[in-house]
């Protein structure tokens, strides 16, 4: 009955969200909330210039009120709530600033950066109310690692490197939304295994927001999800990550966040360092478009390559 459940979720969550895009996209648009192109990326995204933003509300909502319905209310869907609603706050709050108050670069670095902080140590504390193990594993294995007091600054660190670093993905139509359907499809299966079926349901909850945005994603994109969407997304996926204890596991399944996060990591160290570029720009998903590569072409081989490493991840944690 549980497994029916969490698949229900899935339908319930796409239908939701289905319906929502006709309703939210051209009220978007009246409100003017449209995308701002950056002038230094890639030239034929200057037409994607006034496509409403802001869209992960749909997302938001579409997967708040699945999970409310199925899931138990439990402390666990309080703290998936908590990590997901807040840090798509942190990204509405700097999306309106760009959008609305028209400021292009909407929060500060150090702004965003406090907030994640403070909401990461929330987080933190109230896992540790629930007595939650404060080890970390090898994926797929019992050898565990004792952290202690040394959890808090893990916790913070993979909160603000997940969130950040699925926000960098967030760059082509259809490609994060793409990418997450995947991803939470894995950790609905990995909740399910270890009978975590509030976290099973909260993750196909996501899969479901993803996957009825999408529909209006997919390229060309009708609507954006911006960093309401993006930072609501890392939020949540991290927040499984712990509550499942498979923080390590995160690299594997994730490995396409990994790469995007990287690639923007080496290509400022090797430009202030050696003055030269090693990709022809960053997040990498542009220098393939600028290799060639068509937007489809991109988003296609990424979701291919993320299905590969969640089902590897998938094979290491349930030792097939």
């Amino acid at each position: 009955m549980d497994y029916q459940i969490v698949l229900i979720a899935v339908i319930v969550s796409t239908v939701i969200s289905a319906i929502l895009g006709p309703l939210l996209i051209p009220i978007l648009q009246r409100l003017k909330f449209g995308q701002s192109i950056r002038v230094d990326g890639p030239q034929k995204h200057l037409q994607k210039a006034g496509t409403p933003t802001m869209g992960g509300v749909m997302i938001i909502i579409a997967l708040s009120i699945t999970a409310l319905q199925f899931a138990n209310n439990t402390i666990t869907l309080f703290l998936l709530a908590l990590v997901t609603i807040g840090y798509g706050l942190i990204g509405f709050t700097d999306d309106y600033i760009k959008v609305v108050m028209k400021r292009n670069l909407g929060l500060t670095a150090k702004q965003k950066l406090v907030a994640q902080i403070l909401l990461a140590t929330i987080f933190y504390w109230f896992l540790i109310q629930t007595n939650h193990d404060t080890a970390i594993y090898l994926p797929g294995t019992t050898i565990g690692f004792e952290l202690g007091w040394i959890y808090l600054p893990f916790v913070v660190f993979i909160m603000i490197g997940t969130t950040n670093a699925v926000n960098l993905t967030d760059g082509l139509d259809g490609l994060l939304a793409g990418v997450s359907s995947i991803v939470f499809t894995v950790y609905a299966l990995i909740a399910i295994y270890m009978s975590q079926f509030d976290v099973a349901i909260f993750s196909a909850s996501v899969v479901g927001a993803c996957l009825g945005f999408l529909l209006y994603n997919a390229h060309p994109a009708k609507v954006f999800m911006g960093d309401t969407g993006s930072l609501a997304l890392g939020g949540a996926l991290v927040g499984i990550a712990i509550l499942t204890k498979t923080e390590l596991l995160l690299v594997i399944v994730g490995a396409i966040f990994v790469i995007e996060a990287l690639s923007v990591i080496i290509q400022v160290i090797f430009f202030k360092w050696k003055k030269i570029r090693i990709f022809k720009m960053s997040p990498i998903h542009h220098h393939f478009e600028l290799s060639g590569w068509s937007e489809w072409k991109v988003v296609i081989v990424f979701w291919s390559f993320t299905l590969i490493t969640a089902l590897l991840g998938l094979v290491i944690q349930f030792k097939l």
